[in-house]
């Protein structure tokens, strides 16, 4: 049995009035079976819920205490059945999810005792917990709608009771209240529902059900029978006409000052009392049989009053089906909290030919708003935190709720190595999850890298995918998105702010004065800070107290002693501007000649965000955050960013980036957009979180096709040998993009360079070309795939200049060189349509038996690990290590290191380390200059030949197109 089966068979006892009758006409309401007469003895029965004793009421307690005798005992039979059955569903629930400890809230103005009492005495029958928040007489409307605001947001409420004055349940009020938390049913959606005739999913009021359980018990249900409502209108009383009308009880509105009343009340089988209505009904105006039920809100609590039954009897049978409600609500929660079917509405396209602009194409979709998306993937409204209309971040308890849920399929999108130019791998991918969704009809996500505003502004552009496969609204996209590289840029800096502060501070003050500063006393009291002493401990200090270190132990604690030859951490900014390099800092007179030089990165070169793309949590970046080294002490001891206290400021800046961004491609299917590490210096992959919330989401049959920076020996290692290390991610199947103009370029074809006219052998059909490129590059990175054990999926991006031949040339040849499909793909021009075969094929690919593997065993030498790599990826004959590396290397194993998996920095333009060898080169020797560690991330890079982690402009770069409309607001030149 699923555990959603478990939940509607816990909650199979909790019964909602139906939307139609029974087909015998036969109520529904009370417990399973009916409960006993009441004890209402024809016309002269009245009966009372919390309700003050009137006078004239008081001369019938001794003539009718038998009849009252017998209500007290139908009373508690009907209370005993709905707690029992209410108590078993709980159990049950309870069963599935032993946390599940429901809070039924109390809002009251004023004291009323006796209502909590009440409450409570049936709440605690069944093993719920009661909480009154009591508000003066005199609350204002903002005071009730802050209370409300908070019980709303409390996950342990599942239950709130308004027990205010008729004045005080003004509109903003009503509406301020949850609806799934309405275990009263005044809330409109509620009451909306229930007039439908679709109570269901709502609540009906806990008076009205009371009610109707006392009408059938007296037999006052069927059809044709009449029962008049006498009082002020409200909730009670509509759902009570709803309830009756739907059953075909007449029901006639009656009102204490009306002539007719008196008439009603004559025809009819019972007469209910509501609220402030008259105190009784004269009995020489009933009909015999007829019984009178009066509703009230006050309780009476003295257990010598001889009608405290027939006052309170019904007010307890009010809170019982109360408790039900809540009962009810959380097996809704907990319904809720499993995985939900998707409901996705796809987006129409229209594809135009010529096809248009990628902007152009972008602004004529509207997307659905984010949260109606959200909706439709089964997320619930309060793991979304919208950014405006079209993009929201998603909170990571989704993988708390949905941890039982079987992962669907993960596909890795890579390529062969690209032109200059890119060779669309972000289209491919959004063509496919485009075809899977909206043409397969199965459930899939893409995954993708946030792009730096650096290439947007540079020479590449924007990375939203393009033509009819994209990632909509682009602007957004490429822009800012929701300020992730903005929060890494604050944090980098912070560090390297932090970094030249303790260096200048360490190197004008004395041991006692940094002591006196770092650890200040604070009302003649000195304490560490927690920070403080994870410092300590490092240091192999057990102390908590400041005035028991010794001198020695003082001076190791507040001198971090930084080598500055030796820094490895630099700012970082998210442009391109090569000016920034080398740069002298300290040039200040108030720095006093502590200069030094260091540089910029670019911000999605910084370790942080390569933090970013593999945690998978706020704890886990929290920690990775801590053992950052951003240097070593003049003794040679690793540096880190929790030795400069800064690394819990690191984890509040970074707590909302964390978060992946939910949007949408042109046909409505779900893209999360998370991180954006370089993929060269570090491992160029989206984020394991977006991953993995992604496969909980896409369910067991759904794929998520996430994408690799770069060519295959570059983003696709990556992804095996660190991602799927660090995350357990396993993928089901690879697609290589290829283009035939790439192939070309391998198969010896001229350079290409960005901005200047292809030439004519990317334009004229040339098949000699593109077989050198397939039985080069494309077969070395299919046996790259295959070293990890990956079945290959060959997907064509087709151009325009691209001719049938090749296509076909291409196709065949791929299939020859070992991949398990080649198709070619459309989806620029076509949208998802143009990528159905490529989402058959992948389908196919992903159903085939996995025997994945890793290249390496983390344990081998850093050396043979960065050979292994050289070797089977690279093609090369061996590694050449400078005495940098050498050094850097011995360092690295000595600081306990030597485990990291190997993360290579060269140049995505060739498998080699030489920009311009095309192909699959091979008899070189790979040289690695120097290498680094990114101890949080959890990888050792070794840099080959030159690398720059600084982009420059090129002569004429994209901003010169881009410009804003000030009147329309609309952006223009992105591409």
């Amino acid at each position: 049995m699923t555990r959603l089966s478990v939940l509607r068979h816990a909650c199979r006892g909790l019964r909602v009035p139906p939307s139609q009758p029974t087909r015998s006409g036969a109520p529904v309401f009370g417990s399973a079976k009916r409960c006993p007469s009441l004890g209402l003895a024809g016309n002269r029965a009245m009966l009372r819920c919390a309700s003050t004793t009137p006078t004239s009421a008081s001369s019938m307690v001794n003539k009718y205490s038998k009849e009252q005798e017998g209500a007290e005992i139908g009373y508690e039979k009907c209370v005993s059945d709905v707690l029992e059955r209410t108590r078993e569903s709980l159990v049950a629930l309870q069963r599935d999810d032993p946390a599940l400890h429901p809070v039924l809230a109390i809002i009251q103005s004023g004291e009323d005792d006796g209502l909590l009492e009440v409450n409570r005495k049936m709440a605690g029958k069944i093993g719920l917990n009661v909480a009154q928040i009591c508000l003066t007489k005199d609350c204002t409307e903002d005071e009730i709608v802050d209370e409300l605001s908070k019980l709303n947001e409390d996950p342990r409420v599942r239950g709130v009771y308004l027990h205010l004055a008729p004045a005080l349940l003004t509109g903003r009020v009503i509406s301020t209240l949850a609806p799934e938390k309405d275990v009263d049913g005044v809330a409109d959606l509620n009451m909306g529902r229930l007039v439908r005739g679709d109570p269901s999913e709502g609540f009906v009021p806990a008076e009205a059900m009371a009610v109707m359980e006392v009408l059938e018990s007296h037999g006052v249900s069927s059809e044709g029978q009449t029962v008049v409502l006498v009082g002020a209108d409200g909730a009670v009383k509509v759902a009570l006409r709803c309830l009756m009308e739907r059953r075909g009880v007449v029901t006639l509105n009656g009102h204490k000052s009306s002539e007719s009343l008196q008439e009603q009340v004559k025809k009819a089988d019972a007469v209910v009392l509501l609220g402030a209505g008259p105190a009784e009904v004269p009995p020489t105006w009933l009909k015999p049989g007829a019984a009178v039920i009066r509703c009230d809100s006050a309780l009476t609590s003295d257990d010598h009053d001889a009608e405290r039954t027939s006052q309170n009897g019904l007010a307890h049978l009010t809170a019982a089906y109360r408790m039900q409600n809540v009962v009810l609500g959380s097996c809704r929660w907990l319904r809720e909290q499993q995985y939900q079917d998707w409901s996705l509405r796809l987006l129409k396209l229209q594809p135009l030919n010529p096809v248009p602009s990628d902007i152009q194409i972008s602004r004529a979709q509207t997307p659905k708003s984010v949260q109606q998306l959200a909706q439709e993937i089964g997320l619930l409204p309060g793991e979304l935190e919208p950014y405006g209309r079209n993009k929201a971040k998603v909170r990571l308890s989704l993988l708390e709720r949905l941890q039982a849920q079987p992962d669907g399929n993960l596909v890795l999108v890579a390529g062969i190595t690209p032109t200059p130019l890119g060779e669309g791998k972000s289209t491919v991918t959004i063509g496919l999850v485009q075809a899977l969704s909206a043409h397969l009809k199965l459930n899939s996500f893409a995954c993708l890298r946030q792009p730096s505003q650096g290439p947007t502004f540079g020479v590449k552009g924007g990375a939203a995918g393009g033509g009819y496969a994209q990632v909509i609204p682009m602007e957004e996209f490429n822009l800012h998105l929701t300020g992730d590289i903005h929060a890494i840029t604050a944090a980098n800096n912070l560090v390297a702010a932090a970094i030249d502060a303790r260096m200048l501070h360490e190197a004008t003050q004395s041991d006692k004065a940094l002591f006196n500063r770092l650890v200040p006393s604070v009302n003649g009291v000195r304490k560490f800070s927690p920070i403080q002493i994870s410092r300590l401990r490092r240091l192999g200090l057990s102390t908590t107290e400041p005035a028991s270190l010794t001198a020695e132990e003082v001076r190791a604690f507040v001198r971090l002693d930084l080598d500055p030859s030796k820094l490895t951490w630099q700012r970082v900014v998210d442009t391109n501007d090569r000016f920034l390099r080398k740069i002298t800092v300290g040039q200040a007179s108030t720095e006093k000649g502590h200069s030094r030089e260091t540089g910029f990165d670019i911000a999605v070169a910084s370790e942080i965000m390569a933090i970013l793309a593999l945690a998978d949590g706020l704890g886990d970046m929290r920690v990775r955050l801590a053992r950052m080294v951003v240097g070593t002490s003049r003794s040679g001891q690793p540096i880190t960013a929790e030795d400069l206290g800064v690394s819990g400021a690191l984890a509040v800046l970074m707590k909302d980036a964390i978060k992946p961004t939910l949007m949408q491609t042109l046909e409505g299917t779900p893209v999360f957009v998370h991180a954006g590490p370089f993929a060269n210096i570090a491992h160029g992959n989206s984020s394991v979180l977006a991953d993995k919330l992604a496969l909980k989401l896409v369910g067991r049959d759904g794929f998520v096709v996430t994408e690799a920076g770069f060519g295959a020996d570059i983003g696709m290692e990556k992804f095996f040998s660190i991602k799927c290390r660090a995350s357990g991610l396993r993928p089901s199947a690879v697609v290589l993009v290829a283009t035939v103009r790439a192939l070309k370029m391998h198969g010896g074809g001229p350079n290409v360079s960005a901005g200047s006219p292809l030439p004519r052998e990317y334009i004229d059909e040339n098949l000699s070309l593109v077989t050198g490129g397939c039985h080069s590059n494309l077969r070395k990175q299919i046996e790259i795939a295959h070293l990890f054990g990956v079945p290959v999926v060959v997907a064509l991006n087709v151009f325009k200049t691209d001719t049938a031949a090749e296509i076909a040339l291409v196709c065949r040849l791929a299939l020859e060189c070992g991949a398990r499909a080649a198709v070619p793909c459309h989806h620029w021009a076509l949208g998802g349509r143009g990528s159905v075969e490529l989402a058959r094929a992948v389908k196919e690919a992903s159903a085939a038996p996995s025997h994945f593997q890793f290249l390496y065993e983390t344990e081998m030498p850093i050396v043979e690990k960065i050979r292994t790599i050289a070797q089977k990826v690279y093609g090369a004959d061996d590694i050449a290590l400078s005495p940098q590396a050498e050094a850097e290397i011995q360092t690295y194993e000595q600081q306990g290191y030597r485990s990291l998996p190997i993360c290579m920095a060269k140049t995505h333009l060739s498998l080699s380390h030489m920009p311009d060898k095309k192909g699959a080169p091979t008899g070189f020797t790979l040289p690695i200059r120097t290498v680094r560690a990114s101890i949080g991330a959890g990888f050792i890079y070794p840099l080959v030949g030159t690398m720059s982690t600084m982009p420059g402009l090129p002569t004429r770069p994209c901003f010169y197109d881009i410009d804003l409309d000030p009147v329309t607001e609309e952006i223009t030149g992105l591409f």
